[in-house]
């Protein structure tokens, strides 16, 4: 009988045996995962999974990236490996990842660590200093954390993967582009043109304006064009035109806007005339099937008091300038459009300066992944190939002229991200600043305001202040402790719109200097293919200040009456088909630009300066569209938001990604949206009232040892329970 219970247990034990092992080649060839993070933190995207399943070329990752690092660089790389195992069950066989060994072993580098070495700077990766902790001691290292990626002849990187935000974004925003440019270039049926349209008459006159080797150019572009054809598949064709070989030079030099000189007779010191009057063309075009775009080569810029300058463009980088022509032929890069003008901050500048009004990390971000290009209003308008205009922070009116352009802009179908202040801070002179007085507050009407009116958004001419704000250190020397800042909002969780697909995982926000902006619902009632929605409000414990304006924080104090606080909408998006705002009225004329003929006037000045340029003849009937096809438009009462001191240029600050996740929406990227913002790192906790934090802190310090004590009182009472009936047991 024990022997036939020795061989159960084994008989058991082999079926165990054989059953753990099923499960597990069932597990090898059966592959399942479940992500049970609240934003599918570890899981692909639906946008990457499309991507990498569309390939229609071989993709190579190449990742170099040293073993053996400290925390949290160690998770980086187990993320990295886990990241890239997904895009390759989730991809077309022409995907494929490998890592390199770039680890030297115990100090020695070994031939094959070398050949990697190599490898990773050939591609543009180089090793950073990382820290570490050891033995109580602060140590720094070199390591390698980046990849390359490879896709037919167009080889992109990151060279620096230091957190694990945002790498799915980067590698896939990465992939699409290159994916795009290969198929592209490859469904192309005709060749891309790059067109020099060259005078050789211009080479006569070119010292005189102060332009040198201009007979050098059309080789120079010829070897940039040969030289950019091995990234492009052989694709690109060159070709040179000058009068002598295009009878219809002339009309194809006005139809692709190609700068044109022209100039009188110049004679020297003795009245004999030393060049005829003439004229000449110089520019580049790159065109593909039915789309263009031209490259000007000279600068014409024009000075007071000393006229017309004329200046070469930088021939060194002229391989680059055209690469990124080609993709925008190709639609490669995205463009979007930024005003620069009418007093809007400039996206870049010189840091000495200490320019405070210089959106330069906004434009370090935006354009790692779109082509910005700025937009003088006055001077050329709204040029073609532009989806989405940002306008931010105006200070100069706009003429119907150029309202009845930003009007059409929409009407096509096109976005508008405004990011209008309702005032215009004026500072004091330095002798009303001895008397401490602060800055005047002077309303702006830029003329957007009424056309806003007409779509449905109403801006306000005030701020918006409020209890739940940023809080200020102050230094020691005014006595310490926190300043509250009122007029810089916090955005808590609860008060973003989370019915808008890009802003479901934006946690927080901050804003700046902002003014309430409402929804007309009497205008979209009328309109029902609009819908709007709020972005986000202020808290409940906010007020306005439109009157007699001072945001100096220690004179700033809540109204007393909790009855004028409320809430405030601080963003809309507005999104539909819009009708024209001069849909009958009379549309606004071009004005004529008045001619300086001073400049022609002046005694002593060169041939040169007596030049002018004559814009090129392009005419046609202008065309108006009463109402447009699906468009946005997105406003803040706010530029402030933009500003450095809210935006960086690694975009993982709160505002930073919603300002990006915005900016995809209008150009029709949402699903890169919801991606980047998945993976942010501020995730605060949801707020609690004050009777629920004094709850939880009473019971963390006296409701746990009490809850033990009674835990304690019943396993004590139970074991004398059973003790009582063993012993009534062995007493019957």
């Amino acid at each position: 009988m024990e022997k036939i219970s020795r061989k159960g247990k084994y008989y058991k034990f082999a079926v165990y045996v054989a059953v753990v092992i099923l499960i597990n080649i069932a597990g090898v060839t059966l592959f399942f995962r479940a992500d049970l993070t609240s934003d599918n933190v570890y899981s692909l995207s639906g946008v990457s999974k499309e991507v990498v399943s569309t390939l229609s070329e071989p993709l190579t990752i190449k990742v170099f990236f040293t073993e053996d690092l400290p925390a949290p660089h160690n998770n980086t790389e187990r993320y990295l490996r886990d990241l890239l195992e997904e895009y390759s069950i989730n991809s077309n066989d022409y995907f494929n990842y490998t890592f390199y060994n770039v680890s030297p072993k115990q100090g020695d580098i070994d031939d094959e660590t070398k050949r990697n070495q190599e490898l990773a700077h050939s591609y543009g990766v180089y090793p950073v200093q990382v820290r570490n902790i050891e033995q109580d001691e602060v140590q720094f290292k070199k390591a390698y954390m980046g990849l390359a990626m490879i896709h037919g002849d167009v080889i992109d990187k990151i060279p620096s993967i230091t957190s694990t935000e945002g790498i799915e974004y980067k590698i896939t925003s990465r992939i699409e582009k290159m994916n795009n440019k290969i198929s592209a270039l490859l469904n192309l049926e005709d060749q891309i043109r790059v067109r020099l349209f060259y005078s050789p008459s211009l080479e006569q006159v070119a010292p005189q304006i102060g332009i040198n080797n201009l007979a050098d150019i059309p080789a120079r572009i010829e070897e940039a064009v040969e030289e950019l054809n091995d990234k492009f598949y052989s694709r690109l064709e060159y070709q040179l035109h000058t009068p002598d070989n295009t009878p219809r030079f002339e009309e194809e030099t006005s139809r692709y806007n190609i700068m044109e000189l022209r100039w009188k007779d110049m004679k020297d010191n003795s009245g004999n005339t030393v060049i005829p009057a003439g004229d000449g063309a110089l520019g580049i075009v790159v065109s593909s099937r039915d789309r263009f775009q031209s490259i000007e080569l000279i600068d014409v810029v024009r000075v007071p008091l000393f006229g017309t300058r004329y200046q070469m463009a930088d021939m060194d980088n002229i391989d680059v300038v055209i690469e990124e022509t080609v993709d925008d032929i190709l639609d490669v890069n995205k463009k979007i459009g930024y005003l620069a003008d009418h007093g809007t901050p400039a996206l870049m500048g010189n840091p000495q300066t200490q320019q405070q009004d210089i959106l330069s990390n906004f434009n370090t971000l935006v354009s790692r992944s779109y082509s910005i290009s700025q937009v003088k209003l006055k001077e050329e308008g709204i040029p073609e190939g532009i989806d989405c205009l940002i306008i931010a922070g105006p200070k100069e009116p706009f003429s119907d002229y150029e309202l009845f352009q930003i009007d059409q802009f929409l009407m096509k179908g096109k976005t508008l991200a405004l990011f209008l202040d309702p005032f215009n801070e004026v500072m004091p002179g330095n002798q009303q600043m001895n008397y401490n007085r602060g800055p005047s507050y002077l309303p702006l009407n830029t003329g957007l305001e009424k056309l806003l009116e007409h779509y449905g958004i109403q801006p306000e001419k005030s701020f918006v202040l409020d209890k739940n704000c940023y809080e200020q250190r102050l230094p020691e020397m005014y006595g310490g402790g926190k300043q509250n800042v009122y007029f810089a909002p916090m955005i808590t969780n609860r008060n973003i719109n989370k019915q808008v697909s890009f802003m479901k995982n934006i946690k927080g926000l901050i804003t700046l200097k902002t003014s309430p902006v409402y929804l007309m619902e009497d205008r979209l009632s009328d309109n029902e293919s609009l819908a709007g929605n709020v972005l986000f409000y202020s808290s409940e414990e906010a007020w306005e200040m439109s009157e007699r304006i001072n945001l100096n924080p220690m004179m700033t104090r809540p109204p007393q009456d909790e009855a004028q606080m409320e809430q405030y909408p601080l963003s809309v998006l507005l999104e539909g088909e819009f009708t024209s705002y001069f849909e009958g009225r009379q549309i606004p004329e071009k004005p004529r630009e008045q001619e300086e003929e001073e400049a022609e006037e002046g005694a002593g000045e060169e041939p040169a300066e007596e030049e002018t340029m004559e814009e090129s003849p392009v005419s046609g009937e202008r065309l108006f569209l009463p109402a447009g096809k699906r468009a946005g438009i997105f406003a803040a009462g706010t530029s402030e938001i933009l500003s450095n001191s809210i935006v960086d240029q690694e975009g993982s600050a709160p505002t930073s990604t919603f300002v990006m996740n915005l900016i995809d929406h209008l150009n029709g990227r949402t699903g890169y949206a919801e991606m980047r913002s998945k993976s942010q790192r501020f995730n605060p906790l949801e707020e609690s009232s004050g009777g629920v934090k004094t709850f939880i802190k009473t019971f963390n310090i006296a409701g746990l040892p009490v809850i033990v004590i009674i835990f304690g009182i019943i396993i004590w009472m139970r074991r004398e329970a059973k003790k009582r009936r063993i012993q009534s047991m062995f007493t019957e």
